[in-house]
């Protein structure tokens, strides 16, 4: 065989070197489709990752605006607190210095008015001077007696040292109803006791110069016993004025509507002329 053909190793040369190329790019394929695939993986992944980061930071602005929303609050809060303890400490030396003047006025007004006729207490903070009716009036009138022109000139003495107070002037009598001689003047007891109230009203403000916007007048009749009304002894504690001392209302309050008391007509107070005149004696007094 000559040397120039060499058909057996020519067919396994060729037969061996054929494939070579094509497993080289298949294999070279793989390996960049795997490339690929990790790449597109690593991709999606970050993509993933930068989406959540962006949610995340949302939902961390979202926070930090209900965090500053939630400390704003809380600073409002702190400061009605603060002023609502500042209101609350300024009440509080308030009643503590109205407290203290009330104890002064008490011992005042008892050193300088009680006695026997004259009687005073505190309920609840509410000052009350109580004079038997005869120091202040005759029997079935309604004339301020000059003791009980006395009495009432000591206590607006007195009041004129506390000008934020204000006095309310009470009548009772006992249950003996007027007598039929006396009813031109006094249809009932309730007409007495709102008279003889209403006569030292007109004295403080006429007499003793106290602002009338402080003073005021009730009548109650029988209706307030302080005693028994079946003894004589009962009957002379129930003839009474009663001097109520309490703290001016506040001009805000003079605004809030209130239902009328019930009250009966009563005839016009005594003028200031027969406040300080002799007593009347057209007829037998009423045995009040």
């Amino acid at each position: 065989m000559s040397e120039g053909k060499k058909p057996l190793t020519d067919h396994l040369t060729r037969s061996g070197r054929a494939p070579v190329p094509t497993r080289l790019a298949w294999t070279i394929a793989g390996i960049l489709a795997a490339a690929v695939i990790v790449l597109l993986l690593l991709w999606a992944t970050a993509v993933g990752r930068e989406r959540g980061l962006e949610t995340v930071h949302s939902q961390l602005d979202v926070a930090n605006a209900a965090l500053a929303a939630a400390q704003n609050q809380i600073q409002q809060d702190k400061d009605q607190l603060a002023a609502l303890q500042s209101k609350l400490d300024d009440l509080q030396r308030q009643k503590d210095t109205e407290a203290q003047m009330a104890k002064g006025l008490e011992a005042e007004m008892r050193g300088d008015l009680e006695s026997k006729d004259v009687t005073i207490s505190n309920l609840q903070g509410k000052l009350t001077v109580s004079i038997v009716d005869n120091v202040m009036f005759d029997s079935g009138e309604a004339i301020l007696k000059p003791d009980g022109q006395g009495v009432m000139l000591k206590i607006a003495a007195i009041l004129a040292e506390h000008p934020g107070l204000k006095i309310q002037v009470i009548g009772h009598t006992d249950n003996v109803p007027i007598r039929p001689e006396a009813r031109g003047r006094f249809a009932s007891n309730w007409e007495l006791s709102t008279t003889r109230a209403l006569a030292a009203v007109h004295f403080l403000p006429d007499r003793a110069g106290v602002d009338p916007r402080r003073v005021g007048a009730i009548g109650y009749g029988e209706f307030r016993p302080v005693a028994d009304n079946s003894t004589a002894e009962g009957r002379a504690k129930n003839r009474r004025i009663a001097i109520t001392i309490l703290p001016d209302e506040p001009p805000a309050a003079a605004t809030v509507p209130t239902a009328p008391p019930v009250t009966t007509p009563t005839p016009l107070p005594p003028t200031t002329s027969d406040l300080s005149g002799p007593p009347d004696t057209g007829g037998p007094p009423a045995q009040q």
